[in-house]
């Protein structure tokens, strides 16, 4: 079974149908989803991270169920946001990335040296022991990459990652999550550039699919409805 498996997926927010009658078979390890604002690409990205439950069809992520799997789910995916404060939630740098661990089963030591080394891959090395809301936006960004890429998740679901950051910054944190480390990557996106670096692509418009296929085609097609 594919990765990501979606079939006749519907969601209602309230009196609002978000998405409709939507199908999606996706198993490329790198993902962009593209379209307007107010398409349904954010309610699908969190369909797919469990946030979010279906109000009709089914779906599957890495073989779970959502809604029925969820601990599982959130125990191997992964999920960033673009606003890295709502992510934040310990006072301290290492503090923050050693939350994520809470879960797993390691000594302490082995848990410092996890988070030692998460700390020097995403370049916050010798910022530890600062105050996590006091870094720059885009080194909060990065940590709340760290504390997602800390865990070693099979998924990573992007909404939006770089929204906020500039130009240098937000290419680092590209490079991170596109980056083989052995995830898989979901990517909202409106940066096209950014999308177009991915193996696939999805267009999502007013609650449907209306194109899937490689990222570079996709993206393109869908460029040139904007007339860019």
């Amino acid at each position: 079974m594919s990765a990501i498996r979606l079939e006749r997926l519907g969601v209602r927010l309230g009196d609002t149908e978000v998405l409709r009658d939507l199908d999606l078979d996706l198993d490329a390890r790198t993902v962009a989803v593209v379209g307007d604002n107010g398409s349904g690409k954010s309610t699908l990205a969190r369909v797919v991270g469990g946030l979010v439950a279906p109000s009709a069809g089914t779906a599957r992520v890495l073989r779970l169920d959502p809604v029925r799997d969820a601990s599982e789910l959130r125990r191997r995916v992964a999920i960033v946001f673009s606003n890295p404060d709502a992510q934040i939630v310990m006072p301290t740098v290492a503090e923050d990335v050693a939350f994520s661990l809470r879960g797993e089963r390691m000594s302490r030591a082995e848990r410092a040296e996890r988070v030692v080394d998460a700390l020097t891959r995403f370049g916050l090395a010798g910022l530890g022991d600062r105050s996590a809301h006091d870094l720059s936006g885009g080194q909060k960004q990065l940590l709340a990459l760290c504390g997602a890429f800390v865990r070693g998740p099979e998924l990573v679901v992007a909404d939006e990652p770089t929204a906020y950051l500039d130009g240098r910054n937000a290419r680092i944190v590209a490079d991170h999550l596109l980056a083989d480390t052995g995830h898989r990557l979901l990517l909202v996106t409106h940066d096209l550039a950014l999308a177009e670096r991915c193996e696939a692509a999805v267009h999502v418009a007013e609650g449907r699919v209306v194109a899937v296929g490689e990222a570079q085609d996709v993206v393109r097609s869908y460029a040139a409805s904007l007339g860019c």
